[in-house]
């Protein structure tokens, strides 16, 4: 019997640096986030991160939290109640960090009488950061607690039609009403290093402005290609002026160099380039979490009206709408229909 898998980041149990603490704790000594030596990440994260950044995150965390708890965690579970609406086919949700565990769901599919699961990392493009630790704890835990399973995995869609026509038609709702001048495109932010460790040719990825335009096999699992090849395809589906998007990398880490530009850096330099009213959309995400919601939403708005911004709007991540659940909708039922899955990109 085939069942359905979704995995998203996770969240802490609550707003507080006590449940906070722990979270970090596993998220960030996770080896595909931090890849250090694990006698280094242990004492970056041990000894110095985890003795400030709770209280600052779950400050952060308090100004997002809603009545039924997490942002993150309640609008992954309206996703993946809307998809089980449209197939027939048991879905689990699971996180990749935090209580709602990768072991838990697939038991759950396992008690169902599931023995072929679909994973769908709720990631449009490939890091090793997120969409790969993903791939590789849920086949951990396939291979250690269910080995009887057969798990595939659906590839990043972050340039797939049905996707980027949903990604696209949300945007273009989030703008109505909204005289932008600007539109900025602000993903989540990985160090350099990353790119060039998922290089499978070791020599294509130079970050120089111009390999993600060469065509490479290494494009299959470089973020920053992707990425920018998300917003070359939603500008070009809205038929947005070159001159009025640009795109950005959010959420980094002192010490090292990450992906360019920087996004707080943009707000400034936007506003004093006299960009005065400013859209943000973050495509990164397909649900809204405290980077979107604290970092864009609240931050940044801060950030770009002290640099002397007049008008800003973020536009939330498509979430639970009726367009990307049907989107999914359609590749899972593919998949227990043929045996094939219905991601492919377009060209």
């Amino acid at each position: 019997m085939k069942g359905v898998l979704l995995v998203n980041l996770g969240s802490p149990e609550s707003p507080t640096a006590k449940d906070v603490k722990p979270y970090l704790d596993e998220f960030l000594m996770d080896e595909r986030v931090i890849d250090a030596p694990k006698w280094l990440r242990a004492f970056l994260v041990k000894g110095i991160i985890l003795q400030t950044r709770p209280k600052k995150s779950a400050k952060a965390y308090a100004k997002i939290w809603w009545d039924e708890g997490s942002p993150l965690i309640v609008l992954s579970e309206r996703f993946a109640n809307k998809v089980q609406q449209h197939t027939k086919m048991p879905v689990a949700l699971g996180m990749r960090y935090g209580k709602m565990t990768i072991k838990n769901a697939l038991q759950e599919l396992k008690e169902k009488g599931v023995d072929e699961v679909l994973l769908v990392p709720l990631y449009p493009h490939y890091a090793m950061s997120s969409f790969e630790t993903v791939v590789v704890k849920v086949l951990e835990e396939q291979q250690q607690y269910f080995p009887e399973m057969e798990v595939t995995t659906l590839p990043a869609f972050y340039k797939n039609a049905d996707y980027i026509q949903a990604l696209s038609e949300s945007i273009k709702d989030g703008l109505k009403d909204f005289d932008y001048d600007h539109i900025l495109f602000s993903y989540h932010g990985i160090p350099e290093r990353h790119i060039r460790k998922s290089d499978p040719t070791r020599f294509h990825c130079k970050i120089d402005g111009s390999c993600c335009k060469i065509n490479s096999v290494a494009h299959n699992t470089c973020y920053r290609h992707q990425v920018y090849d998300t917003t070359e395809m939603v500008k070009a589906y809205l038929g947005l002026p070159e001159e009025q998007v640009s795109s950005s990398f959010q959420s980094r880490l002192a010490g090292d160099p990450w992906l360019k530009p920087y996004t707080d850096f943009e707000f400034v330099r936007l506003a004093k380039e006299g960009k005065k009213r400013l859209a943000v959309i973050t495509p990164a995400f397909v649900s809204d979490c405290l980077e979107t919601l604290e970092e864009i939403a609240m931050e940044g708005k801060e950030q770009f009206m002290e640099a002397g911004g007049e008008n800003y709007k973020h536009i939330p991540c498509m979430n639970d709408n009726e367009a990307w659940v049907k989107v999914m909708a359609k590749w899972v039922n593919e998949w227990e229909a043929k045996g094939v899955l219905a991601v492919t990109p377009s060209t």
